[in-house]
């Protein structure tokens, strides 16, 4: 080509991503797509055979994911996502099962199924993309929602108090919990890596910027002034007492922490399959 511009033949990532789905429908400044990559990353360099994974996903902009990895993988329906791959992960133990979808697909109407998988340490990764909205149906508050937070359903400022996400997994039995951001891509693979390889249940919360839903409302331009905003005030401490890892954006110099918080040794909910003979 005359303009010099680099044509490649293959990408690194092209085993692990289905190219017919694409263009994806995520907004510009979107940070889904950098939970996507991340995670097929992750895939390629933890170990597990492409076809030992399985990634499940319910309804939003967060539950497109699995339809974008070549994985076996599942798009349920809204706040499912959690007992369905209990599911999978019951009846196929050697199966690894990753659940990706949003905060409210996950803590808001599927709440109840993220509470009791990790209190049975059911064998899950599940990553959560908090984007503190109902990005797909409007940019409506959430249970992450922030306080005084402007959104569709809060436009005088949320007044509700939002779930602390690692402090509930921790509090519920998950063997593992960490909170990275769309910024901390290595440190997020390096998360990702170590969860697929332990026992137990595992929840991993990742900031993502909505410039759409979120943004617009509380005077954020775009993603990139978002990521900037994580840059300047995410600090990484893994021995926080996670009753002090709430989320304020109202509060400019208030810290916003991240880390690998838990990691203890628990074991998988391994209940005996009875197999009924026809």
């Amino acid at each position: 080509m005359s303009s010099g511009a680099i044509v490649v033949e293959s990408h690194p990532a092209d085993t692990l991503l289905r190219a017919d789905r694409f263009p994806h429908i995520l907004c510009p400044g979107c940070g889904i797509g950098s939970v996507v990559h991340t995670y097929v990353d992750a895939i390629a360099a933890s170990g597990i055979p492409q076809d030992k994974h399985v990634c499940v996903s319910g309804i939003g902009c967060s539950g497109r994911s699995a339809g974008y990895v070549n994985v076996d993988s599942y798009h349920t329906t809204h706040g499912r996502s959690i007992p369905f791959a209990l599911g999978i992960a019951t009846y196929r133990p050697e199966l690894y099962v990753t659940v990706i979808s949003g905060d409210g697909d996950l803590t808001a109407i599927g709440g109840n199924h993220f509470i009791h998988a990790a209190r049975r340490s059911v064998a899950l990764l599940v990553l959560c993309i908090n984007n503190f909205n109902y990005g797909m149906t409007g940019g409506q508050a959430g249970p992450t929602t922030p306080l005084s937070a402007m959104s569709r359903t809060t436009p005088h400022g949320c007044w509700e108090r939002p779930f602390n996400l690692p402090f509930l997994a921790q509090a519920v039995g998950a063997s593992y919990v960490a909170r990275w951001t769309v910024l901390h891509v290595r440190q997020l693979r390096a998360a990702l890596i170590h969860a697929m390889n332990k026992e137990g249940f595992r929840f991993i919360e990742i900031l993502s910027p909505c410039p759409t839903g979120f943004g617009r409302p509380n005077d954020i331009v775009d993603g990139i002034s978002e990521m900037q905003n994580y840059l300047r005030r995410c600090v990484v401490n893994n021995d926080i007492d996670l009753r002090e890892t709430d989320i304020d954006l109202t509060q400019q110099d208030s810290p916003i922490y991240v880390g690998d918080f838990v990691d203890v040794d628990r074991p998988s909910f391994r209940p005996q399959v009875v197999r009924h003979a026809h």
